[in-house]
């Protein structure tokens, strides 16, 4: 055998793998591989519940989000506007360039009617009658959008208009957007809107009621889907954020600039339910063993293979110097003392959870007779600041992709 047929042999076998490697389903490469890539410029995945950033790529960078801006109109709207009042049509919001609810001018419809127009039919004359009637200028809502992206610490993230039509100074970034939308789906009247597929809302102007479709296809495309929102301007171009719950467990995915949005998020989505499952560490109410206390919160994460292995669980004890410390596997050490007024409601110290040396939550402890009654989860502030990113970085992964993306076309009517 010469060198030249040895080099032929070869080369026919390279092109027959690459070919056996195109027939490969992508979902056998992810269980194979603990990374994942998509088409989108920047992309993320959150854990709804802990806050814990499951996948990032750019993740920080700054950029233009489209009516993903809507998603922080809707919630600010939420908390600061009556549901029931009447918002009325101005000359601002009427026939306002980009996606409409074609509002007429002096129009009036409830704020709670309008909020489901914003969301599922993007309609940008809906965003700026909100902003007007909830911040009483559209520059005043827009002082409320900025001033929480800055309590939720979303440090990549400024507003210029309530709409997302591209403007100077406005922009976000994929992981502010998925902190954001984890805080936001915490919020029962939010949760609700964005999951919603129809609305019929009252029109006393016209023989015919209101009658909406949500844009987000995710809502029929993918199993457990519950939101969020799409967003397209020519210069941000596509970009979506969806929500699914699956097992007890949900998550929000973001994409920015992504030509192959609905397939990547349900790869995304199916990446996180398989490899992060959320698993109860704690239960409300639960012994604390050694001492007359008891839990004061749920605790839930979501970990992957041989996480829970790695947990370090530490109790520390307001009314001492020092405290018996107790990692996952029951091993003692010692802790440090805590909070001033820990008296207040029997509250006598807290469990600390840590993982791979960083802390992921706390647990408040208590006396049985003195436990205080559940709090809301909605006031929870989350961060990406400890969560753990996962680059797309796995050739194989971004090989399939491509194929995929040549053999499947994707929808472009938002």
């Amino acid at each position: 055998m010469n060198m030249k047929t040895l080099t032929r042999k070869s080369l026919i076998s390279l092109i027959l793998c690459l070919l056996l490697l195109a027939l490969v389903p992508l979902s056998s490469i992810r269980a194979e591989n603990s990374s994942i890539s998509t088409h989108a410029r920047a992309a993320a995945l959150i854990d709804v519940e802990s806050g814990r950033l499951l996948y990032s790529s750019r993740g920080d960078e700054p950029m233009l989000i489209a009516s993903l801006t809507k998603i922080m109109t809707a919630l600010v709207a939420i908390e600061n506007g009556n549901l029931t009042s009447k918002v009325k049509v101005g000359k601002n919001a009427f026939a306002k360039e980009g996606s409409s609810l074609y509002l007429k001018q002096g129009e009036e419809m409830t704020l709670e009617d309008m909020l489901y127009g914003l969301m599922l039919r993007s309609g940008n004359d809906a965003a700026t009658a909100i902003a007007e009637h909830v911040g009483g200028s559209e520059q005043g809502f827009v002082y409320l959008m900025n001033a929480k992206a800055e309590a939720l610490n979303l440090t990549h993230t400024h507003f210029a208009n309530p709409h997302g039509l591209d403007a100077e100074g406005h922009y976000s970034s994929a992981n502010d957007l998925a902190v954001l939308t984890a805080y936001a789906m915490h919020n029962p009247v939010f949760k609700e809107i964005v999951a919603t597929k129809e609305k019929t809302a009252d029109n006393p102007y016209e023989k015919w009621d209101y009658k909406w479709s949500n844009k987000n296809k995710m809502l029929r495309l993918y199993e457990g889907a519950d939101g969020v929102k799409t967003g397209y301007t020519k210069k941000a171009l596509r970009c979506l954020v969806s929500s699914a719950t699956r097992n007890g467990q949900q998550l929000v995915a973001v994409t920015l600039n992504d030509g192959n949005d609905w397939n990547d998020h349900s790869a995304l989505l199916d990446f996180g339910f398989n490899h992060y499952p959320l698993k109860t560490l704690v239960e409300r109410g639960e012994a604390v063993s050694g001492y007359s206390l008891v839990t004061g919160k749920d605790f839930a994460y979501p970990l992957g293979q041989g996480e829970e292995a790695r947990l370090i669980t530490k109790l520390v004890l307001s009314e001492e110097k020092s405290a018996g410390v107790a990692d996952a596997r029951g091993n003692s050490g010692t802790g440090a003392s805590s909070s001033a007024n820990a008296s207040s409601f029997g509250l006598k110290g807290v469990i600390i959870m840590q993982l791979g040396g960083k802390e992921i939550g706390r647990v408040p402890v208590y006396t049985p007779s003195q436990l205080p009654p559940e709090t809301s989860a909605y006031e929870k502030k989350y961060s990406p600041a400890g969560g753990t990113a996962y680059p797309a970085d796995n050739w194989l992964q971004a090989f399939g992709s491509a194929l995929r993306a040549l053999f499947q076309s994707g929808e472009d009517q938002r």
